[in-house]
């Protein structure tokens, strides 16, 4: 490791000096709890910083740590229960079809584990802390610590590299011989820690064979049966500069360095969702060392030097500026969310979260790992909230709601990898537990693969648990990415085989109603109830309307790619016959869309579900072209009010800038920026973000920031009715502003989108693809031809301007 130079320090002074306040996480004080430190991340690898100065805490996590292992999760029972609960339905035996369909559930899922904590103490004689500053600088991707003690100014520098797949610690001070340390590690799993001669500190756990999800409050949740389950490897290595290093025992001692660069890579014995981790597992010791090994030999100029190149390539594509406000920019982020809560103007606050959420994204989701499940990657508990799963329902699909607009493609790629495999798993459960082609998948999913229903044998409610709707709401993140980049030979090669599988299961699973339309029974409407005249609440009962929308969304799509690819006409052919015997979305005694078949009361009419409005946003089935239930939809979402959980904050954004209402919506960007301290589980009002911005359902679920990122893009841009609408839901809040990198549908980029005193200005448009264009801003109009490449510049009026204007 070559001893760091003046160029360096500089170039970081600028670096630090030029970071925009729209991008920037700034505080003055060390986390004091899990909920104010600063996520890293690499895709993979990831660690939560707390930066403090005598006792630092990284909190690690490696995606694959799961507990379990591959299992038989299909019940062949559900097979004989489903007539019977389908005769139920039919004779308005709602309460015996309840009871029934629990007969049809499997297990829990397994839930995402932790790695466990590096611990780093400094002296405690060092003298008082002063100037001290916290900054995340989303620009590069680093993370940075400043403090001066004892008449000494340090620095720590955190990232997390994906080129190099190690986190990366740097410790600097302007005075020589001065950075002291002891390196520890722990976990909540079981581990043993060790050191090495190379002045490495090592951290060995084994998983559990199976977790219970949290909410059971099970005090034998936690089991190692026979050795346990996955096995893990932490690895830090100190590499200093000056001073001396002692490794003994569990602990890895500096003294009187200069500087120290330490190197943390972490792996686990997964080997595949299909392959036991504790006898066909690969070993996570060479994987980690080899990946340090690799790292050392770098200086660390050149590893900041990568991990930046390979991050801004991603993060650089979208720059956005709402406005902003100086005294507001001022201040540490916490004090301006504070502030904001207040009713303060701050503009630039929101442009914040939204570059957080495409931060997370990249941090957390990246080509050849897993996709980001219910906290992204971050996780400190061995019984994570919901288990720390891929729920189906809503929340795994909105974490890639900001990937195509947002222009993180690439970050997509990880959900379409976990697909293909429940598509694998799936066809199994479909013909096992249902008797149908296709394949199919459930509420819940985890590291292996689950497809089968969920909720522990009987034990689960059938609101969520028998809801075998994931495959057709997951099918449209294949879309997107379809209709986002014009990849012809992604939609023939992967999203077609898997897209037309999850149709066969539907053509199959659909039934007559006896009135001549196709329904889907049992059906429920995520996570909300129903109440019968007597009061009783019920979960099961028949062609649900998201049932409904997600089926149509998924039959029109498959017909689209048939038709684009010139493939498989005549299935085609037959889902426009069942597309056009689906039973109709109705509007109810209330003026609003009915959530199930009958127009009957919910369990909770403040509920934080949103699922019969899944055909506003994120599908397109329900719009101005139907001003009937675009209107039902509308009332839909006003009867179901505007307070609630953090993720629901962020999908109500979305849907209030579909109905083009931004002063809605940005009623909703104030409520989900709304501080909240608290991690009890809530279901209810109350949710917002946590200091650091990680989204607060109340506890942590990511699945709010990424809402939220989406919803500010559809806010400024909408693509999905065939044109580009440019500033659909703009609020008089944001009366000036510039965008340039959101994407649309049909390739489509801005290259630079500018409005002022609350009207387009300028607009400049690449076409990736070429083919025709249509673009809107509010009554203006414009069309044209382009070609691949082709850049095409418009006024406020939408009237063309010469190339190079």
């Amino acid at each position: 490791m070559k001893t760091g130079t003046l160029l360096l320090a500089l170039c970081l002074a600028s670096l630090s000096a030029s970071a925009s306040p729209d991008t920037e996480l700034r505080y003055t004080a060390p986390a004091a709890h899990w909920t104010e430190a600063l996520p890293v991340g690499n895709g993979r690898l990831g660690a939560m910083v707390f930066g403090d100065p005598v006792h630092e805490r990284l909190q690690l996590n490696e995606d694959s740590l799961w507990s379990g292992g591959p299992s038989d999760t299909n019940n062949p029972g559900a097979r004989e229960v489903l007539p019977k609960v389908r005769a139920a339905v039919f004779a308005g035996n709602y309460a015996e079809a309840d009871r029934l369909c629990t007969q049809m559930q499997g297990p829990f899922n397994e839930s995402y584990q932790t790695v466990g904590s590096l611990w780093l103490s400094f002296p405690e004689d060092q003298g008082p802390v002063s100037g001290y500053e916290r900054v995340l600088d989303l620009e590069t991707g680093v993370l940075r610590i400043t403090y001066s003690a004892g008449g000494a100014r340090y620095t720590r520098e955190v990232f997390c590299s994906n080129p190099d797949q190690v986190i990366v610690v740097r410790f600097t001070c302007d005075h020589p011989g001065r950075i002291t340390f002891t390196a520890s590690a722990d976990s909540p799993e079981r581990h043993a820690v060790s050191t090495d001669g190379e002045a490495s500190l090592l951290l060995r756990g084994t998983a559990p064979s199976h977790a219970d999800p949290d909410y059971l409050n099970n005090p034998k949740g936690i089991r190692y049966d026979g050795d346990g389950g996955m096995r893990f490897t932490a690895r830090a290595r100190v590499v200093p500069e000056g001073g001396r290093v002692k490794a003994g025992g569990a602990t890895v001692a500096v003294q009187g360095a200069d500087s120290v660069t330490l190197l943390i890579a972490a792996a686990t014995s997964y080997n595949g969702p299909d392959r036991s981790p504790v006898t066909q597992g690969r070993d996570p010791e060479p994987l980690a060392k080899g990946a340090v090994d690799a790292a050392e030999a770098r200086s660390y100029e050149a590893l900041l030097r990568r991990h930046e190149s390979d991050y801004q390539a991603l993060f650089g594509r979208v720059h956005m500026d709402l406005g902003h406000d100086p005294e507001a920019e001022a201040l540490p982020t916490d004090a301006r969310l504070a502030r904001f809560n207040e009713g303060k103007a701050d503009p630039g606050l929101p442009a914040l979260l939204f570059q957080f959420g495409r931060y997370l994204l990249i941090s957390s989701s990246r080509p050849g790992g897993l996709p980001a499940n219910l906290q992204g990657l971050w996780n400190d508990s061995t019984e994570p909230p919901w288990s720390c799963n891929w729920t189906l329902n809503i929340n795994t699909e909105m974490n890639y709601w900001p990937s195509e607009v947002a222009n993180l493609a690439e970050c997509h790629e990880p959900l379409f990898d976990l697909i293909d495999t429940l598509a694998a798993h799936g066809r199994k459960t479909a013909s096992i537990n249902y008797g149908a082609h296709g394949w199919v998948a459930h509420h819940n999913a985890d590291l292996w693969g689950q497809t089968g229903t969920v909720g522990n044998y009987g034990h689960g409610d059938p609101v969520w648990a028998n809801w075998p709707m994931s495959g057709a709401w997951l099918c449209r993140d294949l879309w997107e990415h379809y209709a986002f980049g014009g990849d012809t030979a992604f939609l023939r090669d992967r999203a077609w085989p898997v897209m037309k599988g999850s149709a066969e299961f539907y053509l199959d699973w659909l039934i007559d109603d006896g009135k001549g339309h196709l329904v889907t029974c049992p059906s429920v409407s995520p996570e909300e109830g129903f109440r019968l005249p007597d009061g009783r609440r019920i979960a099961v009962s028949m062609a649900s309307s998201m049932d409904m929308e997600l089926i149509w969304d998924l039959f029109t799509h498959c017909i689209d790619a048939s038709r684009i690819l010139g493939v498989d006409a005549g299935f085609a052919a037959r889902l426009e016959d069942a597309r056009a015997r689906l039973y109709p979305l109705h509007v109810g005694s209330r003026g609003q869309l009915q959530e199930w078949f009958q127009d009957t009361p919910e369990e909770d009419v403040h509920h934080r579900h949103l699922s019969h409005l899944v055909g506003v946003y994120p599908g397109s089935e329900i719009t101005p072209a139907t001003p009937e239930t675009f209107a039902a939809a509308r009332r839909s979402l006003e009867i179901r009010g505007d307070d609630s959980t953090g993720w629901s904050l962020a999908w109500k954004i979305s849907l209030w800038a579909r109905f083009r209402d931004g002063q809605h919506a940005f009623a909703l960007v104030k409520d989900l920026l709304h501080p909240v301290s608290t991690t009890s589980i809530g279901y209810g009002p109350g949710g917002g973000v946590y200091v650091n911005l990680l989204d607060a359902c109340p506890p942590f679920q990511i699945d709010g920031n990424f809402g939220f990122t989406a919803g500010v893009s559809e806010m400024l841009l909408q693509s999905h009715l065939g044109s580009i609408d440019l500033l659909p839901a703009l609020p008089r809040e944001w009366p000036r502003g510039k965008v340039s990198g959101l994407r649309a549908r049909g390739g489509f980029e801005l290259t630079d989108l500018e409005w002022s005193e609350g009207r387009l200005a300028r607009v400049g448009v690449r076409s990736t693809l070429g083919g025709p264009l249509v673009i809107r801003s509010g009554d203006a109009r414009a069309a044209a031809d382009t070609r691949p490449g082709e850049i095409l510049v418009f006024d406020g009026e939408l009237r063309r301007l010469p190339q190079g204007s």
